[in-house]
């Protein structure tokens, strides 16, 4: 059984940071991909930012470039989202999820992971 548990999110203020935290617990050595999502009410989720575990390379959304960062330590089983610069339009319940394959072309894509954590809230507002 694969677990992911989120944590970190909270109330901030524009301009202001926050840092996600994903313990992945389970079953976790066939993963490939593993990434962050988000949602905002009334609107589709999206990929946000992933690691290609097999070589640690890292992919964003051009609305994130710049300001977040993703890391992950292999040794904690965690990843992790550090988010500067926030703006009031990063404002949504933040997803990790894992992947089994790797998906160069088209990692933003919801579908193609097979875990997710239960997500954690972030708010940026004045």
């Amino acid at each position: 059984q694969v677990q992911l548990v989120e944590s970190g999110g909270g109330v901030v203020q524009p301009g202001g940071s926050l840092r996600l935290s994903c313990v992945v617990s389970g079953f976790t050595l066939n993963f490939y991909t593993i990434g962050w999502f988000r949602q905002a009410p009334g609107k589709e989720r999206e990929g946000v930012s992933c690691i290609s575990i097999g070589d640690g390379r890292t992919y964003y959304a051009d609305s994130v470039k710049g300001r977040f960062t993703i890391s992950r330590d292999a040794a904690k089983n965690t990843l992790y989202l550090q988010m500067n610069s926030l703006k009031s339009e990063d404002t949504a319940v933040y997803y990790c999820a894992t992947a089994y394959n790797w998906y160069a072309n088209n990692w933003w894509s919801p579908p193609l992971y097979d875990y997710w954590g239960q997500g954690t809230q972030v708010t940026v507002a004045s």
